[in-house]
């Protein structure tokens, strides 16, 4: 991609991927780049949105006033931080619903299972509240153990019925 954006003083070329800039490509770009200079600052920032890219363009952004431009790109870290959480919240609220589902415990069962009530893992389940490492672990060996128990219980009473 060429660029009319010019680096002084730096062994980078804007050319570069945005994420070799140093801190001083970012600041040159934030303050006098143009559109097509910051699509590229997003779409790193998109990419990973509490990376060093993001960081950099924030400090950027605070030390250059670059009017327009500040505010364009401090939306693009906040928009694509709110879509990364979003999309985690959503995985982890996904893990759980596979997780009650895997331990074929009624939603009461599993949530006293783990220690909780059945309104709390609700929250967890549409995503609400994230529950903590610890109670996302908790909630993985439950339902671990909960299924092994119901598939011995099952061939159990298929024993029991070929007999």
């Amino acid at each position: 991609m060429t660029t009319a954006l010019k680096f002084r003083n730096i062994d980078a070329s804007p050319d570069d991927p945005v994420e070799t800039w140093p801190f001083e490509g970012i600041l040159a770009a934030v303050e006098r780049g143009t559109l097509p200079d910051w699509h590229r600052l997003a779409a790193a920032i998109n990419a990973d949105p509490w990376g060093p890219v993001a960081q950099q363009v924030l400090e950027a952004v605070h030390l250059s006033h670059a009017y327009g431009t500040a505010e364009l790109l401090e939306a693009a870290v906040t928009r694509a931080r709110k879509l990364a959480a979003d999309s985690e919240r959503e995985s982890v609220a996904s893990e759980v619903r596979a997780l009650v589902a895997r331990s074929g415990l009624s939603r009461q069962d599993f949530a006293d299972r783990i220690g909780t009530s059945r309104p709390r893992l609700s929250t967890y389940v549409s995503g609400k509240v994230i529950p903590s490492a610890t109670l996302m672990v908790r909630m993985r060996r439950v339902a671990h153990h909960a299924s092994g128990t119901a598939a011995q219980g099952h061939e159990s009473s298929e024993f029991r019925d070929k007999q």
